[in-house]
């Protein structure tokens, strides 16, 4: 809320993307430096770095976010839920909840993929979480981008995107330049998702964005702990079902949720014409 808050309307998108391109990258950096911190100086120095980092933080944050931008006034908790119960934000939390599950049905087991199925060694493992870290970089930046000029497209896109590219894993599954290369448009595809799922909630929360918004990143997390329920259903059918992983992921669609959006929004305009002009309707 804060990003989109501080920007023009055609850059909220972008705004958006930019903030979880801050996640994304302390992701990548923060686990080796906590491991290695940990390995050097002891687990507490990790806790210790941690703090140090949260109070430059709330500093940062304190001297450069404006503490009023005047966009908007307060608003009671019941008003935000009215907001929430739009069928449309609904739709939109459903969207997100499903795309995320079918990407962390995925990565929650990507270790033993690797290396169980394509055949990688333990070592190369982290380098391939590079080049999926490095996708979601550039997925989040390009989603950002191009949900600023058509949310609707990139938002369909996007999430057929991340359709095709985990069905299409299954058949790289036992090569291994095929699947760095998918490892890589896994993050792009997922995280194409991000920035046009957020907005599309913002937009449709009218009188509720703030809660919308903190509703959003709780259906992101929701999204990943049913995702790797759901791996963990498949892989439990025994050794041989790792590989089935990809596909089973594949058919969990958030592009469903998002047809079935878009096409609520194009029969709107219909019914206002309907209750405005009766007689045309007849």
């Amino acid at each position: 809320m804060v990003a989109t808050g501080l920007v023009a309307e055609d850059r909220k998108a972008s705004a958006i993307s930019i903030m979880f391109t801050g996640l994304t990258v302390a992701t990548l950096l923060g686990v080796p430096a906590g491991a290695w911190l940990g390995l050097h100086f002891g687990w507490r120095a990790t806790f210790w770095a941690v703090s140090a980092i949260g109070v430059l933080a709330t500093v940062i944050i304190a001297t450069l976010v404006p503490a009023d931008r005047g966009d908007h006034a307060p608003m009671k908790f019941v008003e935000e839920l009215k907001g929430i119960a739009h069928p449309q934000v609904l739709l939109g939390l459903l969207m997100t909840v499903l795309g995320f599950a079918g990407v962390f049905a995925v990565f929650t087991y990507i270790q033993p993929i690797l290396t169980r199925v394509t055949g990688f060694a333990d070592s190369a493992v982290s380098p391939i979480l590079l080049v999926f870290g490095g996708g979601m970089v550039v997925g989040n930046l390009l989603g950002g981008r191009l949900a600023d000029k058509r949310l609707v497209a990139t938002l369909l896109g996007s999430l057929a995107a991340l359709a095709i590219v985990l069905g299409a894993m299954t058949f790289a599954l036992h090569s291994k330049p095929a699947m760095i290369a998918f490892s890589g448009l896994l993050g792009i595809a997922a995280f194409a998702t991000v920035a046009p799922l957020q907005l599309r909630v913002l937009q449709k929360a009218t009188g509720g964005q703030v809660l919308a918004s903190s509703f959003n990143i709780a259906a992101f997390n929701l999204g990943n702990a049913i995702g790797a329920w759901l791996g963990g259903v498949v892989i439990s059918h025994g050794p041989a079902s790792l590989g089935a992983v990809t596909w089973v992921a594949a058919l969990v669609l958030g592009l469903a949720v998002a047809l079935w959006s878009v096409r609520l929004d194009s029969r709107q305009p219909r019914r206002t014409i309907a209750l405005a002009c009766p007689e045309t309707a007849v």
